[in-house]
C-alpha cells in the first residue's frame, strides 16, 4: 500500500516478529534511518498477531509522506495482509 510492502508469514515464536528494510533506492543513510524509525514507531502502535512475522519494506516515499498517510498505509497493509493469512 502507498509506498510500503509487506510480506507476513508464520514464525515459531510467542509473539510477533517485524523486520524493516530499506534499500539504498531510499536515500542516504540518513533517509533509510529514518525510515525505518518512522516505520518502527508506527508499527510497535499496532497490535499484531502473535506467532506472525511482518517484513515491511519501505520506498523512497516513506521518507517524505505525512505521518497520517504513512500510518494508513501500514494499517491497511497489515490488515489485509493479516485477512489473507486466516
Amino acid at each position: 500500500m502507498g509506498g510500503i510492502t509487506l510480506a507476513i508469514g508464520p514464525v515459531d515464536s510467542p509473539g510477533p516478529l517485524v523486520g524493516l528494510v530499506a534499500g539504498r533506492r531510499v536515500g542516504s543513510a540518513v533517509a533509510r534511518n529514518r525510515a525505518k524509525r518512522r516505520i518502527r514507531a508506527i508499527m510497535a502502535g499496532l497490535s499484531l498477531r502473535p506467532g506472525f512475522g511482518y517484513v515491511v519494506v519501505a520506498s523512497p516515499a516513506v521518507v517524505t509522506a505525512p505521518h497520517d498517510e504513512l500510518v494508513g498505509w501500514i494499517t491497511t497493509a497489515v490488515r489485509k495482509a493479516e485477512e489473507r493469512a486466516t
